[in-house]
Parts: C-alpha cells; structure tokens; sequence
C-alpha cells in the first residue's frame, strides 16, 4: 500500500519565531502608509503653534490652535454648528443631486448621438467658461436672493464635470467592442446597458467627484454673498466682528465635511467598480 502524501506549504515550514517578524513588518508598514498622509497636517500644524507660541504672527491675523479649539467645541455645545451645518448640506446636496442628473441626461444624451453633440457641445463649452459668480446678477433677477438662487447656482457647478465627464464615458468603448455587440445581435438598449455603461462607471464616478468639489466650492462662495445661515455665513459673519477664531473653526468644519463626502463617493466607487461583474459580450447571447 503506498502511504498517503501530505502536502505541506512552505508557509506552515516556516517556525514560527521567523514568521513573528515578517508579520510585524508587514503591520508596521501598513501603519506607516496609513500615517503619511497626515504628516502635512501635522506639520503645518505644528508650525501654526509654533508661530502663535514665539508671536511670529499676531493672534488678531491668525490665532493659536487653542482659540479656535474652544471656539469650535463652543459652536458644538451650543448647537450652532449644527444648524449651519445641516443649512449647508440641505443646498449642495439638493443642487448637487439637480446639477448631477441633468448633466447624466446630457452626457449621456451627447454621448450617444453625434447630432445631438454637434448641436449641443460647442453652446455647451461657451457656457462652461463663464465663472458661477459671472452669473449671480443674472439669477438674481430671475431668482431672487432666496433658496433657488443657491440651488440654480450649485447645480450649475455640479453640471460642467458631471456632462463632460459622462460624454467621455459614453465615448470611450472601444469600436470592437460595438461590431461584436453588433454580430451577437445586440439591441441598441442591450449595448447601451450591457456595454457602454459598465465600461463608463470609473468615469461617470470621476464626473461625480469632480461635480461634488465645484458645488461644495459654489455653496461656499454663494453664501459668502447671500445668506443669513450656513457654514459660509458663519465665515462672513466672523469676518464682520473679526472674530478669525471663528473664521478659522469655519474653514475646518467645511474642509473636514467636503474631505468626508469625496471618501465616501470614492467608497462608493470602488464597491460598485468591484461587484460589479465583467462586461463580456456573448455571454447571454
């Protein structure tokens, strides 16, 4: 009888006093990768205090670390932030959202038609070179200096990259990929959705990245100029009492919150780049 052959891995070979270290390695590299991204921050951080600790930069241009600490865990206790905060949300997610789907309808409208585009796209490029502050006495007018105008105004942002981005996506299927949809049979609506769309995805999400940093931006500046809440009022209104404590605390609040809406974006694109199965032509031929 031949005896049973047990095969062993060259990892279970290793004693585990060799193993130890290489699984130390591994983790401490891993910390480190996670740690560089935060050596910026905590240097310039440093230096501000250093700066605010020798009176390199006077307390009434840039104050310490400490001040605008206290004046941000003051807007937490008191609520105040919150409500700034969930005013500023409330806008660019409703303009974001408007800007976002009628830049996926014109993207994909332009996209797949070359009529359309050529109707559309050179209007299209004129407009996109006009600054969102260009058309703020416009949308006054119609508008007025209520809610639409921010919304009108965000949305406009969040258009440009989305539609660009979209247009390129829809564009950049290979040919080869469309005459083998076209031997298998494939209907227009079975290529679009079959083809076209799954090879768009990392794109559309670039467009969608792109779109929520201009309306973010936007909301911003559009509160600068008219508003009586949100996190760019708290801005104007500490620059009025110059209070830069509280410019300050603002400044972090919307870079924290615009820093946390593009990872989850970017989760969201890498779940759904990852689930999602491979576009193989023929395979439900």
């Amino acid at each position: 009888m031949t005896p049973s052959t047990t095969l062993v891995s060259p990892a279970a070979m290793t004693p585990a006093s060799a193993r130890a270290p290489r699984t130390a390695g591994r983790l401490l590299r891993r910390l480190g990768d996670g740690a560089l991204p935060w050596l910026l921050p905590a240097a310039l951080l440093a230096l501000w205090q250093t700066g605010a600790d020798r009176g390199w930069i006077s307390p009434q241009v840039l104050p310490p670390p400490r001040f605008v600490l206290e004046t941000l865990l003051d807007l937490f206790g008191s609520g105040e932030l919150w409500l700034n905060v969930e005013a500023s949300l409330r806008r660019v997610l409703l303009g974001f959202a408007a800007g976002s789907l009628l830049g996926l309808l014109l993207g994909c409208a332009m996209g797949l038609s070359r009529r359309i585009e050529s109707y559309l796209l050179p209007t299209f490029n004129a407009l996109v070179q006009i600054p969102v502050l260009a058309w703020l006495p416009f949308v006054l007018l119609l508008a007025g200096i209520g809610e639409p105008l921010k919304y009108i105004l965000i949305a406009k942002a969040a258009l440009v990259p989305v539609t660009l981005n979209t247009l390129q996506g829809f564009r950049q299927t290979p040919a080869a990929f469309r005459e083998v949809a076209q031997v298998y049979g494939y209907t227009r609506r079975q290529e679009v959705l079959e083809i076209i769309a799954p090879l768009a995805i990392p794109t559309l999400f670039t467009g969608l990245r792109l779109g929520f940093t201009k309306a973010w931006l936007s909301l911003v500046v559009v509160e600068l100029v008219a508003s009586s809440e949100g996190l760019g009022y708290l801005i104007v209104y500490g620059r009025q009492l110059f209070q830069l404590d509280l410019v300050m605390a603002a400044v972090i609040v919307v870079g924290a919150i615009g820093y946390l809406i593009d990872k989850l974006l970017n989760l969201a694109e890498s779940r759904i780049v990852c689930d999602r199965p491979a576009s193989t032509i023929g395979v439900n031929a």
